[in-house]
């Protein structure tokens, strides 16, 4: 005697799962597939800013085009910069150094100074890092007086996350390196160039301790993308199971 399945099973309800749990894999896929393009998009990034670390520097632009300028192509690249250091509105960023390529580490602060240029324009160097015993230091710190030239690393601003403290005016501390946050902090007035410039390093052992950029990109995209290609083939092996099950004779 052949058992048949009742027809009652093959109704809605069965439709509509089977068709959710393939949307789901069709989800999973292309959540992989997405996954994987932005780890090609990520790789060509590095590859890109490792190759301009390596360029003959950009000048700093004039003052007069600052205004809607296009910041990319300097992001990350050298940059060479002429101005009078003004010491008595340098800005203390928090940050905290496990990797040092110089002496220091550990707990500290990016000694952010802005340099004005001859045409009036304000860009904040950050000379580089001091421990925290050292702050005191540099608050009303003097600097020789004059221009000075240096060549360093533009930095695109960091972003404020939902977790960053605002600004210890007290103390002139900030969280983040942001020329706008910076400004307003010190009393800078407008034009403020729009990137950071990362100071080179300088004498072994002397503080600031320039030298220490850091420019990571997080990279986990391999890693999402073989989750998403998981479920993608998880999912229809469950939903196979599923339908032995409903398919299977009563005992």
């Amino acid at each position: 005697m052949t058992t048949t399945m009742p027809r009652a099973k093959l109704g809605f309800g069965f439709w509509s799962f089977v068709l959710f749990m393939l949307a789901l894999t069709g989800l999973f896929a292309w959540l992989g597939v997405w996954q994987m393009d932005r780890l090609a998009e990520k790789e060509l990034l590095v590859a890109e800013v490792d190759r301009q670390l390596t360029q003959p520097p950009y000048d700093l632009p004039a003052v007069a085009q600052w205004d809607g300028l296009d910041l990319q192509p300097y992001a990350y690249h050298p940059l060479t910069v002429t101005g009078t250091y003004d010491p008595s509105r340098t800005v203390l960023v928090f940050t905290g150094l496990p990797k040092a390529k110089g002496k220091f580490s550990g707990p500290g602060y990016w000694v952010m100074t802005p340099l004005t240029s001859a045409e009036g324009g304000t860009i904040f160097v950050n000379r580089g890092f001091i421990p925290q015993t050292s702050a005191a230091s540099f608050r009303g710190e003097v600097l020789p007086a004059g221009q000075v030239s240096l060549t360093g690393i533009a930095m695109k601003p960091e972003a404020a996350g939902a977790f960053t403290p605002g600004p210890d005016s007290a103390n002139r501390i900030e969280w983040i390196r942001d020329p706008v946050r910076l400004a307003a902090m010190a009393g800078v007035e407008p034009p403020v160039f729009g990137l950071i410039l990362d100071a080179p390093a300088g004498d072994p052992g002397a503080l600031p301790q320039g030298g220490e950029t850091v420019i990571e990109f997080p990279n986990n995209h391999l890693g999402y993308a073989l989750t998403w290609f998981g479920f993608a083939l998880l999912t229809p092996a469950l939903l196979a199971f599923w339908v032995f099950r409903q398919f299977r004779p009563a005992p």
